[in-house]
């Protein structure tokens, strides 16, 4: 078997792996999401500019205060082009 084939069936094997994995993920995420949708929490998703993130998150939190809401950045990840994908948590109401 030549390096050339035994490098191209070990990356086939990582790339059905990840495939896998980020399947996983998905449904775990769906299941996780689904058992939080009756909670009392309200979330809203952005995917902005990382500047143009900065600045909404920053909205948000003055908007829904922490102290009165329990605001905050629930998850964040980066993405190509200096993009952010981040969802805002909040209680709804302030009492």
């Amino acid at each position: 078997m030549s390096s050339g084939n035994r490098q191209s069936q070990y990356w086939e094997r990582q790339t059905d792996a990840l495939e896998n994995i980020r399947g996983k993920h998905a449904k775990w995420t769906a299941k996780r999401r689904k058992a939080e949708a009756g909670g009392a929490w309200k979330r809203v998703t952005y995917t902005l500019p990382r500047t143009e993130a900065q600045k909404k998150a920053r909205e948000f939190l003055e908007k829904y205060p922490k102290a009165a809401y329990w605001s905050e950045v629930e998850s964040w990840r980066e993405l190509p082009g200096d993009i952010i994908e981040f969802t805002m948590r909040r209680l709804p109401t302030a009492d």
